[in-house]
């Protein structure tokens, strides 16, 4: 599905494309789905089971807790060829991307046992817990508290932009366990929240698409036992910091809106000469973008925690991926629409509308771009 992009994959990496590439195509055939924009935020859990049944889910997890014991990087290429497809693959993207490197690394081992084997058959859903009201991008100013109580801890407060939660399963919650201190990333901590238990609502969040992919997530009391808290009272900053390098430098971060792309060179509508240099400006910034995502994965995969690289690809992936359906909007002189019985009409107007939101995600640019410089002014 990545046709447009050359890539120098050595054998077993070309090997494992054609397998998700094979799946897809025979998915595709029977109509299980329709490729669209900002697929990793379509939920869809019979494709996500069918998906892990064909191994394609959680593949760094231990043979034991029901992974397939690959590498980072071969997680790596399914993840770009599933979003290249415009796949519905929200119901396990989050559990996949993230909740599952984490409560591997972090969990108790009761924990691992009850949660790992499920998200690796794809019938486990999860949510970021990061995000609050009147708290922005700045993720160290979380006021979301856990009280100690009964064995485990009481959780108060509020998340907000919470992804697909009211469809989850779990929730990944980062709060504060103790007083502020002057070094701000101190007395945080990562707790694993059950959203179906007492103490936990959600409100959905409608868009201008019209969907629901975001929620409130609002803690009145909730009861996390000690065996759900991830690593030690206090590690939170450090663990989310880890997350985060996964959340911002994946593929995610710049094949959301691929989709028109690949249809706009398709064929269907011809590409006009004048615009063709535009067009093939996004497929060389496409190779590039790939190119560095996919090196952030090889240092995770050597024990790196590349923070600053990912952010740079976060940044650099939201601009092109919001600049796409633009670009190709202009070059192909096409007007956008929805349920048109144009694919590629259809794809650009459902890909403008979600474009804005594309640079939030995963920290504002405003707050990336300040990190950026104050890394590089530091060394």
């Amino acid at each position: 599905m990545f046709e447009h992009v050359h890539t120098s994959d050595p054998r077993e990496l070309r090997s494992l494309r054609g397998e998700i590439r094979a799946f897809l195509a025979e998915e595709l055939a029977r109509g299980a789905f329709k490729p669209a924009p900002n697929s990793w935020m379509i939920h869809d859990r019979e494709f996500s089971k069918r998906c892990a049944a064909a191994g394609f889910v959680g593949m760094i997890l231990p043979t034991a807790f029901g992974g397939r014991g690959r590498t980072i990087v071969e997680r790596h290429v399914v993840f770009e060829e599933l979003l290249a497809a415009g796949a519905p693959v929200a119901a396990h993207w989050i559990a996949d991307r993230q909740s599952a490197p984490q409560i591997l690394r972090h969990g108790s081992e009761e924990l691992k046992q009850r949660v790992l084997p499920r998200i690796a058959a794809g019938d486990c859903t999860f949510a970021i817990g990061m995000s609050e009201p009147d708290v922005g991008s700045d993720l160290a100013s979380v006021k979301t508290r856990a009280e100690a109580s009964d064995g485990g801890w009481r959780l108060y407060g509020t998340k907000l932009w919470t992804s697909n939660a009211q469809r989850a399963d779990y929730m990944v919650a980062l709060c504060r366990t103790g007083a502020p201190e002057p070094n701000r990333h101190s007395n945080l901590t990562q707790f694993l929240v059950d959203l179906r238990r007492p103490g936990v609502s959600v409100r959905p969040i409608q868009n201008i698409n019209g969907d629901e992919d975001f929620c409130e997530v609002h803690f009145d009391g909730y009861h996390v036992p000690d065996s759900e808290v991830l690593g030690k009272p206090g590690d939170g900053w450090a663990l989310v910091m880890r997350e985060l390098v996964a959340e911002r430098s994946g593929p995610d971060r710049f094949l959301s809106t691929y989709p028109v792309l690949a249809r706009a060179l398709a064929g269907s509508h011809p590409v006009p000469l004048r615009a063709a240099a535009e067009i093939g400006r996004l497929v060389v910034n496409l190779g590039a973008l790939q190119a560095m995502s996919l090196s952030v994965a090889t240092a995770a995969q050597s024990g790196h925690s590349p923070e600053i690289e990912a952010i740079i690809v976060k940044d650099a992936g939201t601009t092109f991926e919001q600049e796409l359906p633009a670009v190709v909007r202009k070059a192909l002189g096409i007007r956008p629409g929805r349920s048109t019985g144009d694919d590629l009409r259809d794809l650009l107007g459902t890909a403008l509308l979600y474009a804005p939101s594309f640079s939030l995600r995963g920290g504002t640019r405003e707050i990336i771009r300040g990190i950026i410089a104050r890394a590089v002014i530091s060394q």
